[in-house]
């Protein structure tokens, strides 16, 4: 019994460890400038992570005071919590999937297609209901106007490696035919019947390509990138909680079968 439980606590330990990755990949995606503008996409997988150190402490409480009751709950809110987090995994990765991005000839830069991202996204994230309170937010954000200190000259913008964001909404498509002036600010006549987004474009700042459906596939680029590297993270850690867990409850069993065969001894 006592060598089961020592066992279970060292895996406890483990478990406890692989909350770190979750929540450091939760706070993560919660600092950058896009997921600032979506709150209810900030912070459920930092709170997945802490729900994780909670549960491996109750366990680890239980195995080293010899708590059968405390390592119950343990095993129950563990495979929760792991069924909860790949749910996460799977939904992401599913979503994530389709990429809206080309390539622009002669551009460091790529620019976005709202058609090419996953429904599920276009509609939670762009939909008309959410929209409006996301482009303020990215309007008073410091994304765009960074870029004029960023970039001086036209070679030096066309050639550089802009963000999905920094593509769909700061400037307008190129497509539409402007002459740069600065990183946010285009003249000419425009190419209207190119694309709906260059008779939106205005070199106001606080319009920008805002209202674009470039700069909304901008975002959803942005969040494809951040997650889809976050699910590297995922992945392992998740392979590991469940090879911990099945060790966690072939110990607690062994330990259940030991004390019943000692009682009837």
């Amino acid at each position: 019994m006592a060598v089961s439980n020592n066992l279970t606590a060292i895996l406890n330990f483990i478990a406890l460890m692989c909350s770190i990755p979750i929540i450091s990949a939760g706070i993560w995606l919660a600092s950058k400038p896009d997921n600032e503008c979506i709150r209810w996409l900030r912070w459920p997988l930092v709170f997945i992570g802490i729900a994780f150190l909670l549960v491996t402490l109750t366990g680890f409480v239980g195995a080293y005071w010899k708590k059968e009751g405390l390592l119950g709950v343990y095993l129950v809110c563990m495979f929760m919590l792991i069924v909860l987090l790949l749910v996460l995994l799977v939904l992401a990765f599913v979503v994530t999937r389709p990429n809206g991005a080309y390539y622009v000839p002669g551009m460091g830069f790529r620019e976005y297609r709202l058609e090419g991202f996953s429904p599920w996204l276009r509609d939670h994230i762009t939909g008309n209901d959410n929209w409006g309170g996301i482009r303020a937010c990215l309007a008073e954000s410091h994304i765009c106007p960074k870029l004029a200190h960023k970039y001086v000259s036209a070679a030096d913008f066309f050639a550089a490696h802009l963000s999905p964001i920094e593509s769909g909404c700061c400037k307008p498509p190129i497509i539409c035919g402007f002459q740069y002036s600065s990183p946010t600010t285009w003249i000419g006549p425009s190419n209207v019947a190119a694309d709906a987004d260059c008779a939106i474009w205005n070199n106001d700042p606080r319009q920008l390509c805002y209202n674009c459906d470039s700069c909304k596939a901008g975002l959803l680029g942005n969040l494809r990138e951040e997650w889809r590297r976050a699910n590297i993270i995922l992945i392992i850690t998740v392979v590991v909680l469940i090879c911990v867990y099945l060790i966690a409850c072939s110990a607690y069993k062994n330990a259940q079968t030991e004390q019943l065969f000692r009682r009837y001894k």
